[in-house]
């Protein structure tokens, strides 16, 4: 019959939410299991575990209920942890890619001015924004937040060239992306053209790089100042298995000087 749900599957479906050993911080409710990306760990490509590379948890992905993924609920730690929403609130702040349950709190803190921006917009509100070449004059936002989105652009250092144009002098950036220790440098190959071989060296078939321990330079090249701050160090009291983030990825801030 069409429609209907087939046992198995459902069961799966309902054994998620059975249970309490995971729990979203996002939405707070508990559950058996996070959703994985894709096919989770197995599915992710040789060359990359190889590599070790420090991203998403994508056995622990996405909540079964409010559909969040693991990134939006880390950066969600680190702004509680850090009281970054005490520089939303009253500030100017752009957002690229912008994550639902992310925007919301932003607008609960009552930000002077919310620019939601993506290259493609699929979504109410969101401005169609090119990162390389943002439409706002120079020094117009307090913060900006680019939560794993490097990685997609292909002259990222015209992109970092931007976000330090456009933000304010003492103004802060957020540049999560994914990246390897194992790599000096960050690796690049105009040969690496396809879906498939993106997907194999990269990671997904929307990348366009593999950052290396360079990416640090890379932003501080740009102007800005890093001012990382480790899991370890702000969410040691979190289990991170518990709520399905990646205990090795820190937080990314930058600062305009």
């Amino acid at each position: 019959m069409r429609g209907a749900i087939h046992p198995l599957r459902s069961a799966k479906r309902l054994g998620r939410f059975l249970g309490g050993s995971k729990s979203c911080y996002i939405c707070r409710r508990t559950f058996r299991s996070f959703r994985p990306y894709r096919g989770g760990y197995a599915s992710v490509p040789p060359f990359v575990r190889e590599l070790d590379v420090i991203g998403s948890d994508v056995e622990n992905f996405s909540c079964p209920y409010c559909d969040c993924h693991d990134r939006e609920r880390h950066l969600s730690m680190y702004f509680d942890k850090l009281n970054l929403w005490a520089r939303v609130t009253g500030s100017s702040v752009i957002h690229f890619a912008p994550e639902d349950k992310l925007a919301q709190r932003i607008m609960s803190q009552k930000p002077a001015l919310y620019v939601k921006a993506d290259l493609f917009p699929n979504s109410p509100g969101v401005e169609r924004i090119d990162i390389t070449a943002i439409p706002r004059p120079g020094e117009s936002f307090d913060l900006l937040i680019c939560n794993h989105v490097l990685e997609h652009v292909h002259d990222d250092r015209r992109a970092l060239s931007e976000i330090f144009r456009v933000l304010k002098p003492g103004g802060n950036a957020i540049l999560q992306t994914p990246f390897s220790f194992f790599l000096s440098n960050t690796f690049c190959d105009p040969s690496i053209n396809t879906d498939a071989l993106r997907n194999r060296y990269y990671a997904q078939e929307d990348h366009v790089r593999l950052y290396g321990r360079d990416l640090f330079t890379r932003i501080e090249g740009s102007g800005l100042s890093l001012r990382l701050r480790t899991h370890a160090q702000c969410l040691s009291d979190f289990d991170a298995s518990i709520y399905g983030v990646n205990a090795r990825e820190d937080l990314i801030l930058a600062v305009k000087p």
